[in-house]
């Protein structure tokens, strides 16, 4: 079974739900959800690139952001890094809203986080522009140097999250704030793109239409094709495709299966198909991208 697009976060500690990745193309520490990994969750998300360039496509737009730059994201958005440099990497961290807030119905959470957190406001990106962007990328890598001598520090858990709301209360002190909440159409087309794109990742091995993937949104074929041209850049075909490719990766090496039986497990009927699609994807047959992967992890 896929994994589905919500993310459920395994903090490392629940008593502290934060939690910092540190993200390349190969892996993510501690394992989550990595790089081109299109997904969703209720955390408030910040993440920085720390070694080379970064995109990151946030409900369909891309953000470009270079080497010490960062992007808030807001809870329950669509996200996926699409593209990483060579030997680059990137560091995320996640945190639920009441973190802010101090405690439940606090004059914090009225005024200050959920007014933010249940507004339009998708995505923010802090690319150093002005003084007070710089003091947030500055606070971001000392809670990443933190996080990264945690065990040996002693209240490492009240610097983080006093930095965190220093860095909230920089934030929110020069952005405008929205008076309206996310408008309900907006709200209704991503919680009916989630519902597809979720359909897909559960069925990819199937000879799914797109009626059904349609009919799972309860939504025309046409406005189906539509919603995803507008959010992702690409018709859900498109997406069943590089997704069914994406997973055959995995399974080219993970298993000893031949092409053949790698092309049916990710829901290909035919072996030819699957070999053109997977050449123009990727540039190369999935026999040589197997055996140059494996070559390369050899040799490391």
């Amino acid at each position: 079974m896929s994994k589905p697009l919500f993310e459920h976060i395994a903090y490392p500690d629940d008593s502290f739900p934060y939690i910092m990745y540190t993200h390349t193309t190969h892996n993510s520490i501690p394992e989550g959800r990595g790089f081109n990994d299109l997904h969703w969750h209720d955390e408030l998300q910040i993440t920085l690139a720390t070694r080379g360039k970064l995109i990151i496509q946030v409900n369909g737009i891309d953000h470009h952001l270079e080497q010490g730059q960062a992007i808030l994201i807001n809870k329950g958005i669509l996200h996926i890094a699409t593209y990483l440099e060579h030997d680059g990497q990137y560091a995320s961290f996640n945190f639920p809203e009441k973190l802010l807030s101090f405690y439940g119905d606090s004059v914090m959470e009225k005024n200050y986080v959920t007014p933010y957190t249940n507004s339009s406001l998708v995505s923010l990106d802090i690319r150093g522009d002005h003084d007070w962007e710089h003091a947030i990328l500055d606070m971001l890598w000392e809670m990443k140097r933190t996080f990264e001598i945690a065990g040996a520090s002693w209240g490492w858990q009240y610097e983080v999250s006093i930095k965190t709301l220093q860095l909230w209360f920089t934030l929110i002190s020069h952005i405008p704030l929205s008076t309206e909440q996310l408008p309900k159409h907006a709200k209704q087309q991503q919680e009916r793109l989630q519902l597809m794109l979720s359909y897909i990742h559960q069925h990819f091995v199937d000879p799914i239409t797109l009626q059904q993937i349609a009919d799972i949104a309860h939504l025309s074929v046409s406005e189906c094709t539509r919603s995803f041209r507008k959010t992702i850049h690409m018709t859900p075909y498109d997406y069943l495709i590089k997704y069914r490719l994406k997973k055959s990766c995995d399974l080219l090496l993970s298993t000893d299966d031949t092409i053949t039986e790698v092309a049916q497990r990710v829901g290909f009927n035919h072996v030819n198909h699957f070999i053109q699609s997977f050449k123009k994807a990727y540039e190369q047959t999935p026999k040589e991208y197997r055996k140059a992967r494996l070559q390369q992890a050899h040799s490391q």
